[in-house]
């Protein structure tokens, strides 16, 4: 099949089938082990850009993800993170996430004056974690504050992008 394809076109076609559903699905992934997101990192996206770019087995995997600006699995979050940017506006997804400067006993510690979520607090860290709630403010709280403060959902996206890429591909 590669070989009646263009590139362009299999790009389309992987990226539309393969590469977006993880991100897709981050809510389902969240609270997840690592050795799960390096299964699915191998099996999957490795697998799918050594199709797209006709790779060979052996070679090195990382620099044909970064040419191709795909993120690692490891950090599916955008998804959560998006979807708590529009729950800090919406009225039903306000109700559950609760910025720390609007929490009475926290106004006065020196995180109430960033844009961080209260993470609360779970009884059982198989389940408990994977609680929207305790997801999305964990995702929203890892990341950096001039991505928080972004006033559009296009920029922060843009940005969260960026921040995530960066931070994925960043020698060490």
């Amino acid at each position: 099949m590669r070989r009646s394809l263009t590139r362009t076109t299999l790009l389309t076609l992987v990226h539309a089938l393969v590469v977006t559903k993880p991100d897709y699905c981050s809510s389902v992934f969240s609270g997840n082990s690592g050795q799960l997101f390096q299964q699915l990192q191998l099996a999957v996206f490795n697998a799918a850009a050594r199709l797209v770019s006709s790779a060979m087995k052996s070679e090195h995997i990382t620099p044909l993800l970064r040419e191709l600006h795909w993120l690692k699995v490891a950090v599916v979050f955008s998804h959560i993170a998006a979807l708590t940017l529009n729950g800090t506006a919406s009225s039903y997804l306000a109700e559950i996430l609760h910025l720390t400067a609007d929490v009475g006993s926290r106004r006065r510690l020196r995180g109430a004056s960033t844009s961080t979520l209260v993470v609360p607090s779970t009884r059982r860290t198989t389940l408990g974690d994977r609680a929207f709630t305790v997801a999305a403010a964990r995702a929203w709280n890892a990341l950096p504050p001039s991505v928080r403060s972004t006033p559009s959902l296009l920029q922060f996206r843009r940005d969260l992008k960026t921040s995530l890429f960066q931070s994925s591909y960043s020698s060490p």
